[in-house]
């Protein structure tokens, strides 16, 4: 076993969570188990003053945070013991996790901002994971705009003109939110629907995002597959099933979770972005696969680690802190 690190999540209230589907207690539960010890804190209770000064006479800057010792355990309505919160500096951890749900807005991105100064393996800093200037320079369905050949048809913009025009052509599409999560505020629009123009008049009366417009791709009655990918290699699939008539299949929204094996459009998908994966210390990404597309890459808070042990008995809790525990090693 590798030495005990010092390992603070930052995510929203512990307390909450569904402790059989969330991927962040099962990760948490993993770290314990190595011995690592667990702190937790939200976001709003970042930082970023005035540090120590160097012996060179320069002032470091310093990112804290109220952090909360705790220890975890799967029992529920009993599943988190904490200790009094006590603000230290991030720069005393070895591991920050940023998991805290989306939306990735303003809020989201000074976050990262700020985890900025404190990301790196040494004295005075922490292996942020995932990396916090590639997670704010890679939100999930714009990262993906980066992979044309592997995306179905798809548009992003705010010209209705543009919308209109994709929708004639494909004339069965998808409309969603740029910056959206969990399914929410997804529509599929037909070629005879005639709320197009009411649906886009309301988004953008409300926001000042473009939307993604995609063609509607059937695959998805058959399943939208979540792939989890550790440091750019793919350790399992599961597959989420819209449940009744709704078109979408996240979770968050009724999609049912189902066992399903990668497929070789599968595995070339993610050898095709495995590597900018790696190379941009993104260590853990969920990808969404709709029949042979890419549709997201997710790396903001993926989910589907307990979903993947139930049904193929892949610990992938496990095979992200053997990663974590690697890098620190190596440069130990």
């Amino acid at each position: 076993m590798s030495s005990p690190l010092n390992v603070a999540v930052q995510m929203d209230p512990l307390e909450h969570v569904d402790i059989n589907g969330d991927s962040t207690f099962a990760l948490m539960l993993e770290a314990q188990g190595r011995g690592h010890k667990l702190f937790v804190y939200e976001v709003p209770s970042l930082a970023l003053g005035e540090g120590t000064t160097t012996p060179g006479g320069k002032t470091a800057t310093q990112v804290s945070a109220s952090l909360r010792p705790v220890t975890v355990q799967r029992e529920q309505g009993n599943h988190a013991t904490f200790g009094e919160p006590v603000r230290r500096s991030l720069g005393e951890m070895d591991v920050v996790l940023m998991r805290q749900d989306p939306p990735f807005d303003m809020a989201y991105i000074t976050a990262t901002h700020l985890l900025d100064h404190v990301h790196g393996i040494g004295p005075g800093k922490a292996l942020v994971v995932n990396d916090p200037r590639w997670v704010r320079d890679s939100p999930e369905k714009l990262l993906v705009t980066h992979f044309p050949h592997l995306m179905p048809p798809t548009l992003v913009t705010w010209d209705v003109g543009q919308i209109r025009a994709f929708r004639a052509h494909w004339r069965d599409i998808i409309v969603k939110p740029l910056f959206g999560n969990g399914g929410s505020g997804i529509f599929r629009i037909k070629e005879d629907d005639q709320n197009l123009n009411a649906l886009l008049e309301m988004h953008f009366a409300r926001s000042r995002e473009p939307l993604m417009i995609q063609r509607y791709e059937p695959a998805v009655k058959q399943g939208d597959k979540r792939i989890i990918l550790v440091d750019g290699q793919p350790v399992g699939a599961i597959n989420r099933v819209p449940s009744g008539d709704d078109h979408r299949s996240n979770m968050h929204v009724g999609g049912v979770a189902r066992k399903v094996a990668l497929t070789e459009r599968d595995k070339e998908i993610c050898a095709a972005i495995g590597p900018f994966l790696k190379e941009h210390g993104l260590i853990f990404v969920g990808i969404d696969v709709i029949g042979d597309y890419l549709t997201e890459i997710n790396v903001t808070s993926p989910t589907g680690l307990q979903e993947l042990e139930r049904f193929d008995g892949v610990n992938g809790a496990g095979a992200i802190w053997d990663c974590i525990e690697a890098k620190l090693k190596s440069v130990a």
